[in-house]
């Protein structure tokens, strides 16, 4: 909901301060999601490759190094780990041998689906306590800020 009336232009100090408190209540609410997990010493990093393969299905170590934005080698770490703890699988490629594909055990499907559900539940928790207005505002928000991050 806007508030501000049509004509008001906000001057850069005010939106400066408003991305910077959006900033930093959106990183609160991010750590306090992320502390909501099924196995409590895996990385958000880790976990975000199982979510990854959850959603996007199998890739290669240089597929999902591009998707989180990291190095090879810093990715084929995170893959030893994560396969080592039995929550992915590399198998070669049907048609290109050279080829290695990623993908998730039931194992690490389950690890998913918890923290999804851990998640999910502490949020719907939280928006219990807000009144229907909030929880308009919030939905409201929500899309706005889909919208942000799509740019």
């Amino acid at each position: 909901m806007d508030t501000t009336p049509a004509s008001s232009t906000p001057t850069h100090e005010e939106l400066a301060a408003e991305a910077s408190d959006l900033r930093m209540a959106t990183f609160r609410l991010a750590r306090r999601l992320r502390a909501q997990r099924a196995v409590d010493s895996m990385s958000d990093g880790q976990f975000t490759v199982l979510a990854a393969l959850r959603i996007n299905g199998s890739h290669t170590l240089g597929e999902l190094a591009e998707r989180e934005r990291v190095t090879a080698p810093s990715m084929n770490r995170t893959v030893n780990c994560l396969e080592e703890s039995g929550y992915l699988l590399r198998t070669p490629d049907d048609t290109d041998r050279r080829k290695v594909n990623i993908t998730l055990t039931d194992e690490g499907l389950a690890v998913v689906q918890e923290t999804v559900r851990r998640r999910d539940a502490w949020l719907e928790e939280a928006l219990a306590e807000l009144s229907p207005g909030q929880r308009a505002v919030i939905a409201d928000a929500a899309a706005i800020m889909r919208g942000v991050a799509d740019r």
